[in-house]
């Protein structure tokens, strides 16, 4: 359980998130072949600490390059995104619209270039229509509201069905401070840093060393604990600004652990937004693991749990095929003995010491997968190390939608 020191934390109502000194927008720039919005920008009225997490993907967007030179600062002010073109294995033509995008909207705010940041998703190898993003700034920037958030929300969404927001507040000593955060993601998601797009906004003042510290971890437990498909993105990006104008400042180790805990809790509830919008999926699966020799092998087996085909498509089929989940912690590269193996779906045990616990204990775990969320649990028994990550069935859907996405 998190221990909240002195303060006290609460969720907003959606229709009333504002983070003081942030505005937001989106509108469509004709990018999207359905007509909808698909570009946005965030903005802070004043220069921000900045800090950033990006793919591990050996083939990345331009907007990720260009970000990770200018993040070297630590200060932005302004964050633009695009959805419907991923402006990746586009040469140095990509490059030049990332940075084109960035001094439209330098230019229409009148701050420094080096302020703006850039994002982009969407379909990978096609060239970025930037006389469309150029015409649709002017726009964009007159339409930037503190309400706006929901507006941006959509205008990065690509195959989402839902646009993804999560919004808290703190109260300490002299004030309160908030971080609002929106993602995007429903496929091409098996993170190695974050997930496809998330943009934070926070009024508190931070240190973008302290922020960069912050973001990492909170990343490493939430964005980088979620599956869909095993597929890392070429655009995988977390950008953060905070822009201090709430006059909490984050310095004390007692603040630090309220900041932690209120961003860990904002990405902890967009990563499961994100698996619960997964391209197809009807269920949300918690994959744990405990009783591991050591923390790699836990993260191992359930990675290697949460992203087996086989096992995904026995949840979607709602049979308790527990087989497939020891084969495929058995294939993780760890050293198990299946002698020990215990499995719970939920409370109700499955397997006990590597054997199956009867027709009447598989009666009882097809009734647990029948619900839209549920837990597998993987005990060991050879140590004390665990490790959590959220997964999704896979079902006919995601196989169509993944067909014909370039159509």
């Amino acid at each position: 359980m998190n221990r909240w020191p002195n303060h006290r934390s609460r969720t907003p109502n959606m229709q009333s998130i504002q983070c003081t000194g942030f505005t937001a927008a989106g509108v469509a720039a004709g990018l999207k072949k359905n007509g909808s919005k698909d570009l946005g920008l965030i903005y802070s009225t004043v220069p921000a600490s900045a800090a950033g997490v990006f793919t591990r993907n050996r083939v990345q967007a331009a907007p990720v390059i260009l970000d990770r030179q200018r993040l070297r600062a630590g200060t932005a002010q302004a964050i633009i995104v695009n959805s419907g073109n991923a402006n990746c294995c586009t040469g140095p033509q990509g490059f030049d619209a990332a940075e084109s995008m960035a001094k439209f909207t330098a230019t229409g705010l009148r701050i420094p270039e080096a302020h703006v940041l850039v994002s982009s998703t969407g379909v990978i190898g096609q060239p970025l229509p930037i006389e469309r993003v150029e015409a649709a700034v002017p726009g964009l920037i007159h339409s930037l509201h503190p309400d706006g958030f929901d507006d941006f929300s959509t205008a990065i969404m690509t195959t989402d069905t839902v646009p993804k927001i999560a919004a808290r507040q703190a109260a300490l000593e002299g004030g309160r401070f908030s971080i609002i955060g929106v993602a995007k993601g429903a496929g091409m998601i098996c993170p190695d840093m974050a997930t496809m797009l998330c943009f934070l906004c926070t009024d508190a003042q931070v240190d973008p060393y302290l922020l960069k510290d912050s973001l990492s971890i909170a990343v490493s437990r939430s964005f980088n604990r979620i599956t869909i498909d095993g597929d890392t993105s070429t655009n995988d990006t977390v950008l953060i600004l905070a822009n201090g104008l709430s006059g909490i400042s984050i310095r004390t180790d007692e603040y630090r652990l309220v900041f932690q805990n209120l961003l860990d809790g904002i990405l902890v509830e967009l990563a499961k937004k994100i698996i619960k919008d997964a391209e197809g999926a009807t269920k949300l699966v918690e994959i744990i693991v405990r009783g591991a020799p050591t923390p790699d092998s836990a993260v191992r087996v359930a990675r290697t749990v949460a992203n087996s085909n086989l096992v995904k498509t026995a949840f979607f089929g709602e049979d308790a095929n527990w087989g497939r989940i020891l084969a495929a912690a058995g294939r993780a590269g760890v050293s198990i003995d299946p002698n020990r193996v215990d499995v719970f779906f939920d409370k109700e045990r499955m397997v006990r010491g590597g054997i199956g616990c009867g027709v009447e204990a598989e009666s009882r775990a097809t009734e647990v997968l029948k619900q839209p969320e549920f837990s597998v649990t993987i005990d060991l028994n050879l140590g004390t190390a665990s490790h959590t990550v959220y997964t999704c069935d896979f079902s006919i859907d995601y196989v169509k939608i993944n067909a014909d996405y370039r159509s």
